[in-house]
Protein backbone atom coordinates (compact mmCIF):
# COMPACT_ATOMS: atom_id res chain seq x y z
CA UNK A 1 0.00 0.00 0.00
CA UNK A 2 1.09 3.52 -0.75
CA UNK A 3 1.51 5.62 2.32
CA UNK A 4 -0.54 8.88 2.24
CA UNK A 5 1.47 12.00 2.84
CA UNK A 6 1.10 13.18 6.36
CA UNK A 7 -0.85 16.31 6.99
CA UNK A 8 2.10 17.75 8.86
CA UNK A 9 4.26 17.47 5.72
CA UNK A 10 1.76 19.59 3.64
CA UNK A 11 1.54 22.31 6.28
CA UNK A 12 5.27 22.32 6.71
CA UNK A 13 5.76 22.70 2.96
CA UNK A 14 3.41 25.75 2.77
CA UNK A 15 4.78 27.51 5.82
CA UNK A 16 7.75 29.24 4.15
CA UNK A 17 5.48 30.75 1.44
CA UNK A 18 2.99 32.03 4.01
CA UNK A 19 5.78 33.60 6.03
CA UNK A 20 7.13 35.29 2.91
CA UNK A 21 3.70 36.75 2.07
CA UNK A 22 3.25 38.03 5.59
CA UNK A 23 6.73 39.54 5.54
CA UNK A 24 5.94 41.32 2.26
CA UNK A 25 2.99 43.17 3.71
CA UNK A 26 3.92 43.52 7.32
CA UNK A 27 4.29 47.24 8.07
CA UNK A 28 7.25 46.67 10.32
CA UNK A 29 9.13 45.10 7.42
CA UNK A 30 8.60 48.14 5.04
CA UNK A 31 10.68 51.32 5.52
CA UNK A 32 8.64 54.39 6.48
CA UNK A 33 10.04 56.33 3.50
CA UNK A 34 8.55 53.82 1.08
CA UNK A 35 5.16 54.01 2.78
CA UNK A 36 5.21 57.81 2.57
CA UNK A 37 6.25 57.72 -1.07
CA UNK A 38 3.52 55.23 -1.92
CA UNK A 39 0.87 57.34 -0.19
CA UNK A 40 2.04 60.47 -2.01
CA UNK A 41 1.99 58.64 -5.34
CA UNK A 42 -1.51 57.34 -4.65
CA UNK A 43 -2.70 60.84 -3.77
CA UNK A 44 -1.15 62.24 -6.96
CA UNK A 45 -2.80 59.58 -9.11
CA UNK A 46 -6.13 60.24 -7.41
CA UNK A 47 -5.77 63.98 -8.07
CA UNK A 48 -4.95 63.33 -11.74
CA UNK A 49 -7.94 61.02 -12.04
CA UNK A 50 -10.29 63.59 -10.54
CA UNK A 51 -8.92 66.32 -12.80
CA UNK A 52 -9.33 64.11 -15.86
CA UNK A 53 -12.90 63.23 -14.91
CA UNK A 54 -13.71 66.92 -14.37
CA UNK A 55 -12.21 67.88 -17.73
CA UNK A 56 -14.19 65.15 -19.46
CA UNK A 57 -17.40 66.33 -17.81
CA UNK A 58 -16.69 69.95 -18.83
CA UNK A 59 -15.97 68.81 -22.37
CA UNK A 60 -19.23 66.86 -22.46
CA UNK A 61 -21.24 69.85 -21.25
CA UNK A 62 -19.48 72.24 -23.65
CA UNK A 63 -20.06 69.91 -26.59
CA UNK A 64 -23.72 69.47 -25.65
CA UNK A 65 -24.14 73.25 -25.35
CA UNK A 66 -22.48 73.87 -28.72
CA UNK A 67 -24.69 71.28 -30.38
CA UNK A 68 -27.82 72.85 -28.85
CA UNK A 69 -26.69 76.33 -29.91
CA UNK A 70 -26.01 75.15 -33.44
CA UNK A 71 -29.45 73.57 -33.59
CA UNK A 72 -31.18 76.64 -32.13
CA UNK A 73 -29.38 79.42 -34.00
CA UNK A 74 -28.87 77.70 -37.35
CA UNK A 75 -32.08 79.31 -38.62
CA UNK A 76 -31.07 82.87 -37.65
CA UNK A 77 -30.28 84.08 -41.19
CA UNK A 78 -33.41 82.51 -42.63
CA UNK A 79 -35.53 83.92 -39.78
CA UNK A 80 -34.26 87.46 -40.43
CA UNK A 81 -35.36 87.18 -44.05
CA UNK A 82 -38.80 85.92 -43.02
CA UNK A 83 -39.19 88.86 -40.63
CA UNK A 84 -39.22 91.22 -43.60
CA UNK A 85 -42.28 89.38 -44.92
CA UNK A 86 -43.98 89.56 -41.52
CA UNK A 87 -43.26 93.30 -41.31
CA UNK A 88 -44.77 93.96 -44.74
CA UNK A 89 -47.91 92.04 -43.84
CA UNK A 90 -48.25 93.91 -40.56
CA UNK A 91 -47.78 97.30 -42.25
CA UNK A 92 -50.38 96.42 -44.86
CA UNK A 93 -52.92 95.45 -42.19
CA UNK A 94 -52.19 98.55 -40.09
CA UNK A 95 -53.31 100.81 -42.95
CA UNK A 96 -56.83 99.38 -42.73
CA UNK A 97 -58.79 101.27 -40.10
CA UNK A 98 -62.05 99.93 -38.60
CA UNK A 99 -64.18 102.29 -40.72
CA UNK A 100 -62.57 101.12 -43.95
CA UNK A 101 -63.04 97.50 -42.89
CA UNK A 102 -66.70 98.13 -42.09
CA UNK A 103 -67.38 99.72 -45.48
CA UNK A 104 -65.57 97.01 -47.45
CA UNK A 105 -67.51 94.48 -49.48
CA UNK A 106 -67.53 90.77 -48.70
CA UNK A 107 -64.63 89.93 -51.01
CA UNK A 108 -62.41 92.66 -49.56
CA UNK A 109 -63.23 91.56 -46.01
CA UNK A 110 -62.38 87.98 -46.93
CA UNK A 111 -59.06 89.16 -48.36
CA UNK A 112 -58.24 91.11 -45.18
CA UNK A 113 -59.14 88.15 -42.99
CA UNK A 114 -56.98 85.91 -45.15
CA UNK A 115 -53.97 88.20 -44.73
CA UNK A 116 -54.57 88.35 -40.97
CA UNK A 117 -54.76 84.57 -40.80
CA UNK A 118 -51.55 84.26 -42.80
CA UNK A 119 -49.79 86.68 -40.45
CA UNK A 120 -50.90 84.70 -37.39
CA UNK A 121 -49.78 81.43 -38.93
CA UNK A 122 -46.43 82.94 -39.87
CA UNK A 123 -45.86 84.12 -36.29
CA UNK A 124 -46.81 80.65 -35.01
CA UNK A 125 -44.27 79.01 -37.32
CA UNK A 126 -41.58 81.45 -36.21
CA UNK A 127 -42.37 80.83 -32.54
CA UNK A 128 -42.32 77.07 -33.14
CA UNK A 129 -38.74 77.50 -34.34
CA UNK A 130 -37.72 79.60 -31.33
CA UNK A 131 -38.41 83.08 -32.76
CA UNK A 132 -40.59 85.19 -30.46
CA UNK A 133 -41.95 88.68 -31.06
CA UNK A 134 -41.77 91.32 -28.33
CA UNK A 135 -43.13 94.85 -28.03
CA UNK A 136 -41.49 96.68 -25.09
CA UNK A 137 -43.81 99.68 -24.73
CA UNK A 138 -43.63 101.04 -21.19
CA UNK A 139 -40.49 99.09 -20.33
CA UNK A 140 -37.17 100.61 -19.32
CA UNK A 141 -34.98 101.24 -22.35
CA UNK A 142 -32.37 98.50 -22.83
CA UNK A 143 -29.73 99.22 -25.53
CA UNK A 144 -29.13 95.48 -25.86
CA UNK A 145 -32.72 94.87 -26.96
CA UNK A 146 -34.00 98.24 -28.16
CA UNK A 147 -32.88 100.69 -30.83
CA UNK A 148 -33.72 104.31 -29.92
CA UNK A 149 -35.01 106.28 -32.92
CA UNK A 150 -36.14 109.50 -31.23
CA UNK A 151 -37.09 111.02 -27.87
CA UNK A 152 -40.64 111.61 -26.67
CA UNK A 153 -41.48 114.32 -24.11
CA UNK A 154 -44.13 112.84 -21.85
CA UNK A 155 -45.32 112.92 -18.27
CA UNK A 156 -46.80 109.44 -18.44
CA UNK A 157 -43.45 107.65 -18.14
CA UNK A 158 -40.17 108.31 -16.35
CA UNK A 159 -37.27 109.36 -18.52
CA UNK A 160 -35.47 106.49 -20.20
CA UNK A 161 -38.52 104.30 -20.82
CA UNK A 162 -40.01 103.11 -24.10
CA UNK A 163 -42.85 105.51 -24.95
CA UNK A 164 -43.59 104.27 -28.47
CA UNK A 165 -42.75 101.20 -30.53
CA UNK A 166 -42.17 101.83 -34.22
CA UNK A 167 -41.24 98.24 -35.02
CA UNK A 168 -41.48 95.19 -32.79
CA UNK A 169 -38.38 93.20 -31.95
CA UNK A 170 -37.72 89.47 -32.14
CA UNK A 171 -35.78 87.04 -29.96
CA UNK A 172 -34.24 83.78 -31.13
CA UNK A 173 -33.82 81.63 -28.06
CA UNK A 174 -32.03 83.88 -25.58
CA UNK A 175 -30.48 86.11 -28.25
CA UNK A 176 -31.83 89.25 -29.89
CA UNK A 177 -32.58 88.43 -33.50
CA UNK A 178 -33.68 92.00 -34.21
CA UNK A 179 -33.96 94.89 -31.73
CA UNK A 180 -37.20 96.78 -31.39
CA UNK A 181 -37.21 100.29 -32.88
CA UNK A 182 -38.57 102.61 -30.21
CA UNK A 183 -39.13 106.17 -29.09
CA UNK A 184 -37.68 106.86 -25.65
CA UNK A 185 -39.30 109.13 -23.08
CA UNK A 186 -37.25 112.09 -21.92
CA UNK A 187 -39.73 113.54 -19.43
CA UNK A 188 -41.95 116.56 -19.89
CA UNK A 189 -40.26 119.97 -20.29
CA UNK A 190 -39.81 121.73 -16.97
CA UNK A 191 -41.94 124.77 -16.24
CA UNK A 192 -40.12 128.09 -16.50
CA UNK A 193 -39.08 129.41 -13.08
CA UNK A 194 -40.99 132.35 -11.64
CA UNK A 195 -39.47 135.66 -12.63
CA UNK A 196 -38.04 134.39 -15.91
CA UNK A 197 -39.12 135.94 -19.23
CA UNK A 198 -41.01 132.76 -20.09
CA UNK A 199 -43.02 132.93 -16.90
CA UNK A 200 -46.31 134.80 -17.20
CA UNK A 201 -48.15 136.12 -14.16
CA UNK A 202 -51.80 135.16 -14.26
CA UNK A 203 -54.04 138.18 -14.84
CA UNK A 204 -57.00 138.76 -12.57
CA UNK A 205 -60.38 138.66 -14.19
CA UNK A 206 -61.97 142.08 -13.62
CA UNK A 207 -65.30 141.05 -15.03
Amino acid sequence: MTDKPAADDTVAGEKPEAEAAVAAVAPEMVPAEQVTAALEAAAEFKDRLLRTLAEMENLRKRTEREVNDARTYAVSNFARDVLAVADNMHRALSTIDPEMRQQSDAKTKALIEGVELTERELLKVLEKNGVKKFSPEGEKFDPNMHEAMYEVPTQDLPAGHVAQVMQAGYMLGERVLRPAMVGVSKGAPKAAPKGSPAYETPQADNN
